[in-house]
């Protein structure tokens, strides 16, 4: 099962992305000012996975990736695939997974063990 894992970025921005059972990422979301709006919309789009639409795309170098929309709206973009068949496994496994994937933060860079 997938999980989304929400970290932070380079300029404080929160993220998350849906990483695979065998974990490699499958798309990442846009920024959100605050970690709870990041938590609010991977909630909804588990609640509404069914509605979700998925637009493919050809990149000029022959890669192919999907934008990933939710409520009408422009939630986050796929990792670009070297076929249009390895394309279609990361959507596959984002509606049979999505709605139980855990969510797991990574926000905070709590490490466990210290240098």
């Amino acid at each position: 099962m997938g999980a989304f894992v929400i970290s932070k970025r380079n300029n404080d921005a929160y993220k998350f992305v849906f990483t695979s059972r065998k974990g490699k990422i499958i798309f990442t979301s846009l920024s959100y000012e605050l970690k709870f709006e990041c938590e609010e919309d991977i909630e909804k789009f588990k609640q509404d996975i069914a509605s979700a639409d998925f637009f493919k795309f050809k990149s000029s170098n022959g890669k192919y990736f999907f934008k990933l929309m939710s409520g009408g709206n422009h939630f986050a973009t796929s990792r670009k695939y070297t076929t249009s068949l390895r394309l279609q496994k990361g959507i596959n496994e984002i509606v049979l997974y999505g709605s139980k994937s855990e969510t797991l933060d990574f926000s905070e860079n709590d490490f466990v063990f210290s240098d």
